[in-house]
């Protein structure tokens, strides 16, 4: 007598299906969660191309720009020399004030050397000045040397911006490992 072969029935293949498709979603979270962080590299990627795009149009344009930097938020400015005062670029859509997503915030450093930054008072009394840049682009080309590091509060993952004397921009990702000094 023969015996009956036995073989899955769909409902056996269907639940080791689920399952597969569980372990592996929960390998690609945890490989995004240890590797890169998308929102901070979107933003390092934004910045370091309006500051790039700012160098080359401070060459061409011959004027001085320079850019603000607060906690969570950044905003691009110009020197005016006949009233000796820096004003926004508001005006100008990709120079425009922007904050941070929730959960990220900057770090500045200049000449290897932490800065305090501050949020800047939008409402100041007549007469007072807002307050100059901390990064500068000079008409010849030339600029604040710098390092712009985009961190998430949550995970400590980081991102950053290197700009140096002479307006090259370098961008390192959220995927490279931390350097502890």
């Amino acid at each position: 007598m023969r015996s009956p072969s036995r073989g899955f029935t769909l409902i056996e293949i269907l639940v080791v299906m689920v399952i597969m498709a569980i372990v592996i979603s929960m390998a690609v979270l945890s490989i995004r969660i240890a590797g890169h962080d998308s929102q901070l590299d979107d933003e390092t990627r934004r910045i370091a191309g309006l500051v790039s795009l700012l160098h080359d149009r401070a060459v061409l344009e011959g004027r001085d720009f320079g850019m603000r930097i607060e906690p969570a938020a950044y905003e691009f400015v110009v020197y005016d020399p006949a009233k000796d005062l820096w004003t926004t670029l508001d005006r100008e859509g990709e120079f425009r004030h922007r904050d941070l997503p929730k959960g990220l915030s900057f770090e500045l450093q200049l000449d290897s050397q932490t800065v305090v930054l501050k949020p800047i008072e939008r409402n100041l009394p007549a007469g007072q000045a807002p307050p100059r840049p901390q990064l500068a682009i000079a008409a010849s080309g030339d600029g604040t040397p710098f390092r712009l590091i985009v961190i998430r509060s949550a995970t400590q993952a980081q991102a950053s911006v290197d700009g140096d004397a002479l307006g090259k921009i370098t961008r390192q990702g959220s995927d490279k490992p931390v350097k502890r000094s």
